[in-house]
């Protein structure tokens, strides 16, 4: 008797949290729309290349970081030169790659050691040397040699030596499109009262797509099926969930692939951390905390609209790496900043923005997880009911594939990246399979990052790359 009381307790423990989970999302989902019309409606007639070349532009750094990125660095700083702005400097932050990632820099830009003085506003590992082209073609491009530090003192490294007004960072292994940088800028100069200290955008998968000359030339959705399945994961994550929290002015993280920051701001508030895996998301909290604690008005703007393209993991044990550095991140990042837990000095921040974080991002992997746990156990010993197991089970799934659906039309009739014969209907078989052969994975990768946060595992977790698909007569 005992047991049929804790199956069904835990059952309708576990039924509960996933239905307001999904229920959540759904709401998030549709309060995007809205938002996303808007964007579409404001910028329809907006022509991006005037503001690019617009000597009133204001000036931008993009920063690289790149460690062993020889495979495909090449391509990448290609993309990054052909970008079309007028006050724009490229910094990439060589962080003690043990490959040919900086010879083929030297190689192919015909880079030598140059001169630049800099203040160091922000502590980072040593810098050998800093080196520009001889080629006027390159002038934009500035590439820094330091000691190995990670990511966040790359990036660090990088704001240092930085002279534009807003700061780009961006994963060296993107592709952005050609009017990326001035549709990511271009919140910054509209908001009036409210200063947008950080924006994001877009950040699709660019496995099975063609590259030509660091730019993408044919979209194509990923033929194999976890960069298919994580496909619908990022435009459920982008297009739905992070437009309806820009809405709300309550968005806690912005991609470390593609992101843009009041350079001011960054230094004001610590610039990068190194204590944790997930800078990215930390830094956006850091910022809004100084703003909040300073009592500055501000927002955080996301930008609907396809901007950059990055290669995901096309292996389980690619794939367990990130998730399981994405969940020690979201720990450490909300760890550094309890202070602010249902806090209402950090107003919608506090009471809003770090309880969902806490509890569905943080917390959900760790509810999933034991109620599978002990569901497989009930179910060794003979104590479950399944006929009503299948009913909540299914009504679950569901919930979660209309969401998937959602995501998956919205797309469509929106930005529509994926035109070709059968697209859809592999999106809508990828939703389906997802509960089955995805979504397991996700909650055991997280798991696992936890326990590796009990065992003091720091470690970035090395992520091998295939690198682009070149079109065949293009020379890297």
């Amino acid at each position: 008797m005992g047991y049929h009381i804790l199956y069904h307790f835990i059952t309708w423990i576990v039924f509960v949290y996933s239905l307001i989970t999904l229920s959540f999302y759904l709401f998030i989902g549709i309060y995007s729309i809205g938002a996303t019309r808007h964007h579409l409606q404001k910028n329809s007639f907006t022509d991006h290349n005037i503001l690019a070349s617009s000597p009133s532009a204001p000036s931008v750094s993009v920063l690289a970081p790149a460690y062993n990125e020889g495979l495909t660095i090449i391509q990448n700083v290609r993309s990054l030169l052909s970008i079309y702005y007028n006050h724009l400097e490229i910094i990439v932050i060589n962080d003690g790659s043990t490959d040919d990632s900086m010879q083929r820099l030297i190689d192919t830009y015909e880079l030598a050691p140059a001169v630049c003085l800099y203040d160091q506003h922000l502590i980072t590992r040593r810098i050998k040397g800093i080196y520009k082209s001889r080629n006027p073609v390159y002038h934009k491009l500035l590439v820094i040699d330091k000691d190995n530090g990670g990511k966040s003192d790359a990036l660090n490294a990088g704001i240092n030596v930085s002279e534009g007004r807003y700061l780009v960072c961006i994963d060296v292994d993107c592709i952005l499109e050609q009017d990326a940088l001035i549709r990511l800028i271009k919140p910054f100069q509209e908001e009036g009262e409210n200063t947008v200290i950080a924006a994001g955008g877009v950040v699709r998968i660019a496995n099975s797509c063609i590259i030509e000359n660091g730019r993408l030339l044919d979209i194509n959705l990923p033929g194999k099926f976890l960069p298919r399945v994580q496909v619908l994961e990022y435009i459920r994550s982008f297009l739905l969930g992070r437009m309806a929290w820009s809405r709300l002015n309550g968005l806690l993280i912005i991609s470390g692939a593609f992101g843009a920051f009041d350079r001011d701001i960054v230094i004001k508030a610590g610039g990068y951390s190194t204590r944790t895996v997930g800078e990215d998301m930390e830094l956006l909290v850091r910022m809004r905390r100084y703003m909040e604690e300073s009592k500055l008005p501000y927002k955080v703007t996301y930008i609907p609209d396809p901007l950059c393209w990055t290669e995901v993991p096309e292996t389980y044990k690619m794939l367990g790496r990130q998730r399981n550095r994405w969940a020690r991140g979201t720990f450490e990042t909300l760890k550094l900043h309890r202070r602010m837990f249902f806090n209402p000095r950090y107003g919608l921040l506090g009471m809003i923005s770090y309880p969902y974080w806490f509890f569905f991002e943080f917390i959900g992997p760790v509810i999933e997880f034991l109620g599978m746990a002990i569901f497989l156990l009930l179910a060794i010993i003979g104590m479950v009911d399944w006929w009503f197991f299948f009913i909540l089970l299914g009504f679950i799934i569901t919930l979660g594939f209309v969401f998937s659906i959602l995501a998956i039309f919205m797309e469509a009739f929106s930005y529509n990246q994926y035109k070709k014969k059968g697209d859809i209907r592999k999106l809508i078989l990828a939703a389906l399979l997802e509960p089955l052969l995805f979504h397991p994975f996700i909650i055991w990768s997280a798991i696992r990052g936890y326990v590796d946060l009990l065992k003091k595992k720091k470690s970035w977790g090395e992520m091998k790359r295939k690198g682009f698909t070149v079109k065949a007569d293009t020379v890297q």
